[in-house]
């Protein structure tokens, strides 16, 4: 969770910012009684406001994440321990497999602009209702690929796939948070170049999340 607050202030890891730890990092911004109270107040302002109850996830690992709140794709990486003390690779794919901890990453913009998305990344994602959802691969995946069959083959091999949605890139003229809908079964796949997946979500999706999410009737 400190790794997230950091992150949440800041876009380089410490030592490229000239601090010595992430918590150095975080005094320099607390030490602002001002920005204390603006923290503050939007605390209150959110849980005030709240409209969806968070889950506890099933992930194999501990991980500050909870299923059904809403991350900036910098805190889902510090939520994981992509970004931490030591570093912050650069990241602008839609998927991220992190080995260590034996999971795949799903980064979703259901609704796609031409301005925002190349023709190669505009990628037919939605739920199909409260349960399954559509997911395609990027354009390259080939079936027989490691990655594909990483996803088909998750279970017996120990490894989780995480959904993480939103439905613009853009909210209120700043990056939209995603979602977490939570980890998803393999439950089969079509077509190749790309590869069309449907996932069983562990958790229903809420709701209220649902018209979001549900773009097509089936």
């Amino acid at each position: 969770m400190v790794n997230m607050l950091y992150y949440t202030f800041y876009r380089k890891s410490p030592e490229k910012l000239g601090f010595d730890s992430i918590a150095e990092g975080l005094h320099e911004v607390l030490k602002s009684n001002e920005m204390k109270k603006e923290i503050q107040a939007i605390f209150t302002y959110n849980y005030r406001h709240l409209e969806l109850v968070e889950k506890s996830h099933d992930l194999t690992f501990e991980s500050p994440l909870r299923v059904h709140s809403s991350y900036s794709t910098d805190q889902v990486l510090s939520a994981l321990g992509y970004y931490n003390e030591q570093q912050r690779p650069e990241f602008r794919e839609g998927v991220k497999y992190l080995k260590g901890k034996k999971v795949d990453v799903f980064f979703i913009t259901l609704n796609k602009s031409d301005k925002d998305f190349s023709p190669s990344t505009m990628y037919d994602d939605y739920a199909m209702n409260e349960w399954l959802f559509h997911w395609q691969s990027q354009s390259r995946t080939s079936v027989t690929s490691e990655t594909a069959q990483r996803y088909i083959h998750h279970r017996e091999r120990n490894h989780q796939i995480l959904l993480f949605v939103r439905e613009y890139k853009q909210e209120n003229g700043y990056a939209a948070p995603f979602t977490y809908l939570g980890t998803a079964d393999y439950v089969r796949h079509s077509g190749n170049k790309p590869i069309s997946f449907v996932w069983e979500l562990h958790e229903k999706i809420p709701a209220k999340l649902i018209v979001q999410v549900n773009k097509h009737i089936l």
